[in-house]
């Protein structure tokens, strides 16, 4: 009975280590391979005591999918990829809802969650070094790499 707990601890073991590992290579891939994306932020408190300096995040783009669910009655909580263009200044604009149809050139997907009302795309906020508040408070984009599926990763604030 010994050698049976063992041996499952081990397998359950190495498959949380394989999974953890299976993650941290598709995160790394999109950061080496992923589009590079700009949402426009919107202002945002940026303190917190707690957690120490960071910038809470809010993207304008974010009321656009307010609009889009409402539209679909959407409540409680929401998930689902948006169809996006870059505008002639390289932003990221809506195109439309992710319908399933073939996307055009210069679309591209990006994945978004509403939960509780609030949209989220990647992270909700940005995390720097004490004492660096003063280089982020002039940014005007969030930067994310973004792979075909429409995952991200915030990289940067721009």
């Amino acid at each position: 009975m010994r050698d049976l707990r063992t041996r499952i601890a081990l397998i359950a073991g190495v498959l949380v280590l394989l999974a953890t590992h299976l993650a941290i290579v598709q995160k790394e891939a999109l950061l080496a391979n992923g589009r590079v994306v700009l949402l426009e932020l919107a202002p945002v408190d940026p303190r917190s005591l707690v957690q120490g300096d960071y910038m809470a995040l809010q993207f304008r783009l974010a009321d656009d999918v307010l609009a889009v669910e409402r539209a679909m009655a959407a409540a409680g909580s929401s998930d689902g990829r948006l169809v996006l263009r870059n505008d002639a200044n390289g932003v990221a604009r809506l195109a439309r809802r992710d319908d399933g149809r073939a996307l055009q050139p210069g679309e591209f997907l990006l994945r978004y969650r509403v939960r509780h009302g609030v949209v989220r795309f990647a992270t909700d906020a940005y995390f720097f070094q004490e004492g660096t508040a003063a280089r982020y408070e002039a940014a005007r984009y969030g930067e994310f790499r973004v792979d075909d599926d429409g995952d991200a990763i915030l990289t940067g604030l721009r």
